[in-house]
């Protein structure tokens, strides 16, 4: 925390430097505040000059200003005054690729940059994607990756925000909306501030709030973020992308897929990464994910005080092995003070733009820790955790019975989700190929029955379990298979079963 605060000072002070520089008006470079005039070369002229003036603050003043893609350059901050609106254009000709990049806001290696005030970048996003979609129909312009299962094209639509390899970023108070595809990403960068930034991109498919890419040094605070597709996301998209030194809190999430997630692109290193004090809600997929499914080293995370409502999954946790020559590992992960309410059927079905659906039937789904045979999850600790299901479960809909725990599907390979499993014997948790794992203190409520039990172990080591809470009426709610060296109090040992003592395993029962 010391290292955090140590940053957060000297990109502050870095800011201040910037903002006590020259001001560069974009209106005296031609710029018009009509929402109408494509603006693009009187802000890039704004830019330019405050760059090669050695730093500067480029001024959007109260109105709309219409434009294509920017290239931010070194020790220039772009500050944006109450009632200002950066607005992209619908032209998917005014987007070039610029060092590869192709975006509404572009930085490539620069340094001491910001994006500050209480005005707003808009993308338009849907707008901007269906003018690509219609050009790939008509032939114009053929994306040769178009995903017809989901109509939608994926080439051209690019973010609103893309830094690469930048250092010492600042962004606060700015609002960030409707991206045609992922809101901002931070790729290969360090020393990021992010503070009191509101994100709202429903617009479009892949519309991810945060993404941070391979970055080092990353404080992320007192943000809102709704979105169509993952809220924050850290992610290591290729080989020696790592994540060190992480840290979000104070932030408010809604997603139609996961509120705070690690991957699914996850080839190097996640480290050092600390979530606390977070609100999820209206969140169809997962309150926190953490995934390593192409090799990923993942090691001491930690998260805390985690409130989700009407949210699909609580924790999953998982190693797989996707890509890469070998699996990764993930291990030291602790979650604590952690509350969820969990829905009977999707939360997300008032939204505009929702995640794809599960593709079988199925009863709800339990939280998932869960690594592969020959590699598992280390050193998990689960503490303080409150969940609350809806039960109604039904043997009509699915039947995974105790005594085929070997059939759980282990899906090595898989794209990493809470439901990639298919139906799961537990309501609760469900646990698997797991080395260490200590649940203190943890609480399951049950809206409605559920004939499952409320734990399934399988091939765990090392497990401790304290202070556990599940419904009064129903004993037999800890179920293991090939578990050794575990340490239950009493209350937890009267509610243990093995799977062959399982007396409710046939559909007539």
């Amino acid at each position: 925390m010391k290292r955090n605060f140590i940053i957060t000072l000297l990109i502050f002070c870095l800011s201040l430097t910037v903002s006590a520089q020259k001001v560069f008006d974009i209106k005296k470079y031609g710029a018009v505040a009509d929402g109408k005039t494509l603006n693009t070369k009187a802000i890039q002229k704004a830019i330019d000059a405050a760059n090669k003036s050695k730093g500067g603050k480029v001024v959007f003043s109260k109105g709309t200003f219409l434009s294509g893609s920017v290239v931010l350059k070194d020790n220039v901050e772009l500050f944006f005054e109450d009632g200002a609106v950066l607005l992209g254009s619908t032209n998917p000709d005014d987007y070039p690729k610029y060092e590869g990049i192709r975006a509404f806001v572009i930085a490539y290696n620069s340094k001491n940059i910001a994006v500050n005030g209480k005005g707003i970048i808009d993308g338009q996003g849907r707008e901007l994607a269906l003018a690509i979609d219609s050009l790939h129909h008509t032939g114009v312009r053929i994306d040769p990756k178009y995903n017809y299962r989901r109509m939608r094209p994926e080439d051209g639509r690019g973010k609103l925000i893309s830094f690469v390899k930048c250092d010492s970023i600042t962004m606060t108070q700015i609002t960030l909306k409707n991206s045609p595809g992922w809101t901002q990403c931070f790729r290969e960068c360090k020393n990021i501030v992010i503070d009191f930034m509101k994100v709202e991109s429903r617009a479009y498919w892949n519309n991810d709030g945060i993404d941070v890419d391979g970055c080092e040094n990353v404080r992320i605070t007192n943000c809102n973020v709704n979105t169509a597709d993952d809220g924050i996301c850290l992610k290591s998209e290729v080989p020696g992308l790592h994540n060190n030194n992480i840290y979000i809190s104070n932030c408010t999430i809604r997603s139609s897929a996961n509120a705070v997630k690690f991957g699914t692109g996850s080839y190097g290193s996640f480290k050092n990464v600390t979530i606390e004090n977070v609100k999820v809600f209206d969140t169809f997929r997962s309150a926190v994910a953490i995934e390593s499914v192409d090799g990923a080293e993942i090691e001491n995370i930690k998260v805390s005080n985690i409130t989700a409502v009407n949210t699909g999954n609580a924790i999953l946790i998982r190693l797989g092995h996707r890509n890469g020559e070998k699996a990764g590992y993930i291990k030291n992960v602790s979650v604590k003070n952690v509350k969820v309410q969990v829905p009977f059927g999707r939360p997300d079905i008032d939204y505009d733009m929702r995640g794809p659906e599960v593709d079988y039937f199925h009863n709800p789904f339990p939280s998932s820790i869960a690594g592969i045979p020959g590699h598992s999850i280390e050193n998990v600790t689960l503490e303080n955790i409150e969940i609350i299901y809806p039960g109604r479960a039904s043997k009509g809909m699915a039947y995974h019975p105790l005594s085929r725990l070997k059939d759980v599907k282990e899906n090595i390979n898989g794209y990493p989700e809470f439901t990639m499993f298919g139906e799961l014997p537990s309501w609760g948790f469900y646990v698997r190929h797991v080395n260490g794992i200590q649940m203190k203190n943890i609480k399951l409520v049950l809206d409605k029955e559920d004939f499952r039990p409320a734990f399934v172990f399988d091939d765990v080591k090392d497990l401790t379990m304290k202070e556990i809470d599940v419904p009064s009426d129903k004993m037999n709610q800890i179920v293991f298979k090939d578990v050794s060296g575990s340490n239950l109090d009493s209350e937890a040992l009267k509610r243990k079963i093995e799977p062959e003592q399982n007396k409710f395993d046939l559909p007539g029962r």
